[in-house]
């Protein structure tokens, strides 16, 4: 299946139907009072997130949707139908925004969400609803209410628990595929990678969801490369596994330049916990590895791993130390959601006590 991270669609809700315009015609009733029933309401237009769904490819061949308008009121007092409503289905991690693709709509972090993006028109009144002691037959009926129509763009943010950063050829690609069962194409040139993959990591009995992106380059941030687009994928992880290419000549420009395109495009993103890692050690001799760690760790102000991805040296210290910081991250979320779930109910905070 294609990887498709944003689409723009059309959507339009459905027409109310038109109140009826009707009179009793019966045997013996020489003066029949109006009886035309209400148009049915018109369908909406519902957007709702679901499991099994990875990519927005289905917003590719199809742009414009449109739900069904009400039935027609009819004699005898008979409401017209209301038209179903139009479910577009999302996966976990897409945002809808505005027409100018700057203004938040829906934000889709758990599965059963929905929301309706364009209500349908109401239906309009018969006849009978305008029936008075003065006018008892009214020939007075309602249209059905217009819906509503819109633009929306749909945008994807994998939703990851660990994201990989670094410039093409890091060997990022190479880390997931040996840490977890995924498939990302691997060739020995840059932009292999061309869409982001996740892949779920083994540690001990755990395990967490890795996101590869395609590599960046300097002024990604602004539109160059490929990656640009996919850096909103990494925003939502709670670490970020950057690699540096042993094998670079200048490995602190390397990180540097990472680093700058990071804090380019969000800020939010360049202050996520970070692991930085030399990779490709298998390449280079016991003196290189020592005094290119020592440039980085200068350069960065933190403690530097060193693995070999292709043979497999040092992986699983790695993998440990991701794991860990994941499930701090998940505790500090929990206590967060349990304090504001307090506050809202108007209990205390719990304080601490010597």
């Amino acid at each position: 299946m294609k990887f498709l991270d944003q689409a723009k669609v059309f959507l339009r809700s459905g027409n109310g139907g038109p109140g009826a315009l009707s009179f009793r015609r019966e045997k013996f009733i020489e003066f029949g009072g109006p009886n035309g029933g209400d148009g049915g309401r018109g369908g909406s237009i519902v957007i709702e997130c679901v499991d099994g769904l990875n990519t927005l490819i289905d917003y590719r061949y199809q742009q414009h949707f449109k739900a069904k308008s009400g039935a027609h009121g009819m004699g005898r007092d008979r409401s017209g139908a209301a038209a179903s409503d139009m479910i577009l289905k999302v996966p976990v991690g897409t945002q809808v925004f505005e027409e100018d693709n700057k203004t938040l709509i829906m934000d889709f972090t758990k599965i059963g969400q929905s929301h309706v993006l364009c209500k349908g028109g109401d239906g309009g009144r018969g006849n009978a609803a305008f029936k008075t002691s003065t006018n008892r037959a009214p020939r007075k009926i309602e249209p059905g209410w217009p819906g509503e129509e819109r633009w929306v763009w749909l945008r994807l943010k994998l939703i990851a628990d660990a994201g990989l950063v670094g410039l093409p050829n890091a060997g990022k690609s190479t880390f997931l595929s040996v840490t977890s069962r995924a498939k990302p194409k691997i060739a020995d040139y840059p932009f292999t990678t061309l869409v982001p993959q996740l892949g779920v990591v083994g540690v001990g009995a755990r395990e967490f969801v890795l996101a590869d992106i395609p590599g960046l380059i300097e002024g990604a941030s602004e539109g160059i490369g490929l990656g640009h687009r996919f850096l909103g994928h990494v925003e939502r992880c709670r670490v970020l596994l950057h690699l540096v290419d042993g094998t670079e000549e200048d490995v602190v420009g390397a990180y540097k330049t990472i680093r700058g395109e990071l804090e380019a495009y969000a800020q939010e993103l360049a202050e996520k916990e970070e692991i930085l890692v030399l990779n490709k050690i298998d390449s280079l001799y016991d003196e290189e590895i020592e005094e290119k760690k020592a440039a980085l760790e200068k350069a960065s102000g933190k403690s530097v791993q060193t693995i070999s991805a292709v043979v497999g040296d040092n992986v699983e210290e790695l993998l440990f130390s991701l794991q860990k910081i994941i499930d701090e991250s998940k505790k500090e979320e929990e206590a967060e959601i349990i304090a504001t779930e307090k506050r809202l109910a108007g209990e205390e905070p719990e304080t601490w006590q010597p």
